[in-house]
């Protein structure tokens, strides 16, 4: 869980203990009154686990508060925004997630991502994105929509050729080096990328092995204008809407995106990458 995840969840749960005290009921009694263990009252109050709506609709009856009710839900609905389980989001698939980044990539004018193991998806070609949404489909035992998220996702990159929209992207050298597909896959992949420098919507620098970094290549992330990040993690992504937090993701991104190389210098790093397939 990230901090303000964590944070947020204990909050919730100290509201819910607030309205059971306040009707001078125990954790036990309550439990009985709702049909729970103890336990998960504990946890909830505790922020060991996340309530659900159901969840806080019966304890808002159960206490007797029923006007908390929609206090509650917005709490957890912010808290939600926060970090998005990937086993909820992939519970239709992931066309649909597919479908709710478009709407972000449609709202913003200026784009910014880091991508540390893997092409970025507004980049990739189709078979390498099916070879991507395949495996996270085996990740998290999901719904196999693979052909209907890859074109949305190659649907999404009509937006490269849209004037007054820029992308300014930045990937780590091991995103050209990670055979997550086969080599002839990988292949089209990078000159893909290669066709991609000439774009004047796309800026594309690469980080090559050698650079000097200021801070480690870690997780990818995404800057929507100064209003959104998001950041993609195994169990979640992170929607990170507060200041604060954006700020944190552009001082990263602009500390990264130092020691990228562009124009030339760039199409000679793929084509290294390229060349060393010849190999596998």
């Amino acid at each position: 869980m990230t901090t303000d995840f964590q944070q947020a969840r204990v909050s919730l749960g100290a509201r819910l203990r607030e309205l059971r005290t306040d009707r001078c009921l125990t954790g036990r009694e309550l439990a009985a009154r709702l049909g729970w263990t103890q336990s998960k009252v504990s946890k909830l109050e505790t922020g060991r686990q996340t309530a659900t709506v159901n969840d806080l609709l019966a304890w808002t009856d159960g206490t007797n508060h029923p006007g908390a009710a929609e206090e509650l839900v917005a709490r957890l609905r912010s808290l939600e925004s926060r970090s998005r389980a990937w086993r909820r989001q992939l519970a239709a698939g992931h066309k649909p997630v597919q479908d709710t980044l478009t709407v972000e990539y449609e709202q913003s004018r200026n784009i910014r991502g880091w991508e540390s193991s893997m092409v970025a998806g507004i980049l990739q070609t189709a078979e390498y994105a099916r070879h991507i949404f395949t495996g996270y489909a085996d990740l998290h035992q999901s719904v196999r929509d693979t052909e209907e998220a890859v074109r949305a996702r190659v649907r999404r990159q009509e937006l490269l050729y849209e004037p007054g929209r820029t992308f300014h992207i930045v990937m780590w050298e091991a995103a050209l080096r990670a055979l997550v597909c086969p080599p002839q896959v990988m292949a089209a992949q990078l000159d893909r990328l290669t066709g991609v420098l000439g774009l004047d919507t796309v800026s594309l620098g690469i980080v090559p092995f050698g650079a000097s970094l200021k801070l480690p290549p870690a997780n990818g992330f995404w800057i929507y204008d100064d209003r959104l990040v998001i950041a993609e993690d195994w169990h979640a992504e992170l929607w990170l809407d507060n200041a604060d937090s954006v700020g944190v993701y552009q001082k990263v991104w602009r500390a990264l995106s130092e020691s990228a190389v562009h124009g030339a210098e760039a199409h000679r790093v793929i084509a290294r990458a390229r060349h060393a397939l010849r190999t596998v």
